[in-house]
């Protein structure tokens, strides 16, 4: 087997399962889906698999997966998470039928986290650290929003304070310039398993090209090699993915948000 070979199969193995949800508030199996809610009324279809169905089962889960969350008044947003290795006929058109919008496709990177931690030195002038406080996490959040060209929203700070103070293992790290959060990102141990995730990750456009975000990547490897930690798997954009690349991380597959809003 290849290195990417082996990475998906871990990657299947032991992500594709409770480790992928720490955070939820609830989860429904409905035949092989996973029907997640967390907090902030967001919806959330995953899977190990879609256990060998056709085309007409497959339109049957997609519909048994909007019955679910159309019950529940609290959620108006789902994401179904797909991946583009899974053998999953009609999945696309099934989706866009009930009225999701698929998202810009993103790679699934993977790969040994020793070669993440020396990713990059923290340039001059720039400060990284962990943030633990409300007023922190809101301000983190906020500016990831804006570094993706998105409206603040405030649920999901929300989200993000309800899960520090859970203490589920979730770390946010920023990078500070004169004392400004101009990059932030998370990191997600997998309890059980090999791996960590590095998540999140945003540098606000007058920032980038300066080694801020391969700064801000090498100091969440370092907290999750203190932590036994040995590999690392990220969803990574266009703009990502070339960082990741030049650590040792390989592209082992592809994932497709599809969105549905009430």
């Amino acid at each position: 087997m290849t290195d990417a070979q082996r990475y998906l199969q871990a990657y299947d193995e032991q992500l594709r399962t409770d480790a992928e949800t720490p955070s939820a508030v609830a989860v429904m199996l409905e035949g092989p889906l996973r029907l997640v809610t967390f907090a902030g009324g967001r919806g959330f279809v995953t899977y190990r698999d879609l256990g060998g169905a056709d085309g007409d089962a497959v339109r049957g889960l997609v519909a048994s997966a909007i019955e679910h969350f159309s019950a529940d008044a609290s959620i108006d947003r789902v994401e179904w998470k797909t991946r583009g290795h899974d053998h999953a006929p009609g999945l696309h058109e099934a989706l866009v039928a009930n009225g999701f919008e698929a998202g810009e496709p993103e790679s699934i990177m993977i790969g040994p986290l020793s070669a993440l931690a020396e990713a990059g030195d923290t340039p001059e002038g720039v400060t990284l650290r962990r943030v633990e406080t409300e007023p922190d996490v809101r301000a983190m959040s906020a500016m990831v929003d804006e570094a993706f060209g998105e409206s603040v929203d405030a649920r999901q700070a929300d989200a993000l304070v309800s899960r520090l103070a859970r203490a589920d293992g979730m770390e946010l790290w920023v990078a500070e310039v004169d004392g400004e959060m101009v990059s932030g990102g998370r990191l997600e141990p997998v309890p059980g398993t090999d791996f960590v995730g590095i998540w999140g990750g945003a540098t606000l456009e007058a920032h980038r090209h300066r080694g801020i975000y391969r700064a801000l990547t090498a100091a969440r490897a370092r907290s999750a090699l203190a932590q036994g930690k040995t590999l690392v798997h990220s969803d990574s954009t266009d703009d990502s993915r070339p960082i990741l690349e030049r650590s040792g991380l390989v592209r082992v597959s592809t994932t497709t948000p599809y969105d549905w809003t009430r």
